[in-house]
């Protein structure tokens, strides 16, 4: 299984059949398969896709037929043309019949993201920025999208509200001031101390205050080029808000370090992959 760090893998699939199966399991499959039916099938992709998820897909079927044969046939994070099979599996029909939904909603999902994440990756290629995922994901799967955006080539940011200060405009609005927020979270011993500033004007004052990080919000290109000209390289800038595929190239150039888009786990559709019966 791939590592996610803080992620209970043997939780998830246990729940997720859970929440599947009810109190009266797979009615379906005991009616219709005789109990030792075997099923031979073959996961593909019917578009071109990063993949994501295999291994959790694994799990599934492994949960409900322990002895299941399983051929991954590509890695998480590698970008496939349309009609790539990406596993092979055999083993009792029941159990991976049941399974199926699970496993492929899992994989369809985290797919979608890395997908999306790759195509604004190669949008910024050769820029020099680096594109940041956002905490806008699905309550309970953070880790995986997380994960997801990654296999897309992405670089997580933030993964909870725990691990670094974000000073945000209701914040400053409550604190009475960018400067003021930021000497409070300096004096609480915060080290990562990120602030979101949607004018030039408010720059001076959060670095002034000990901001060690920069996001600039809502900012046109050459509003962010004048703004990276004024932090000098003193901290890392992160452009966000509003960005899009069509948008992020020319935000890219502005020079920021990082482009953060919320929409890499808000709004990537599933990707289109199947589970299909070889027949002998």
């Amino acid at each position: 299984m791939t590592d996610i760090a803080g992620f209970d893998l043997d939780a998830f699939v246990a729940q997720t059949l859970a929440e599947d199966l009810g109190e009266g399991g797979d009615i379906t499959s005991a009616a219709v398969i005789p109990a030792d039916a075997r099923f031979d099938g073959v996961m593909d992709c019917r578009e071109a896709v990063t993949v994501a998820g295999l291994p959790i897909a694994e799990a599934f079927f492994r949960a409900l037929d322990p002895d299941v044969g399983i051929e991954r046939l590509v890695e998480d994070g590698a970008s496939v043309a349309a009609g790539t099979d990406v596993m092979r599996l055999n083993g009792l029909a029941r159990g991976l019949l049941t399974a199926e939904r699970s496993a492929l909603n899992t994989v369809q999902h985290l797919t979608g993201i890395a997908t999306l994440t790759r195509q604004y990756v190669d949008a910024i290629a050769g820029t020099g920025a680096i594109l940041l995922d956002t905490r806008k994901t699905i309550p309970g799967l953070r880790r995986l999208e997380k994960y997801a955006t990654r296999m897309g080539g992405a670089t997580n940011h933030r993964m909870g509200l725990w691990d670094a200060a974000m000073i945000k405009d209701n914040h400053v609005a409550v604190a009475g001031g960018v400067g003021e927020a930021v000497r409070r979270a300096k004096a609480a011993g915060i080290a990562r101390i990120i602030v979101e500033v949607d004018r030039v004007d408010q720059i001076e004052p959060a670095l002034a205050a000990g901001a060690t990080h920069l996001l600039l919000d809502n900012m046109d290109p050459p509003t962010l080029r004048g703004a990276v000209t004024l932090v000098g390289g003193r901290v890392p800038t992160e452009a966000s808000g509003g960005v899009r595929l069509d948008t992020i190239r020319a935000i890219a150039e502005s020079g920021v370090t990082y482009i953060s888009v919320g929409r890499l786990t808000q709004s990537a559709p599933a990707a289109d992959i199947g589970l299909d019966f070889i027949r002998a």
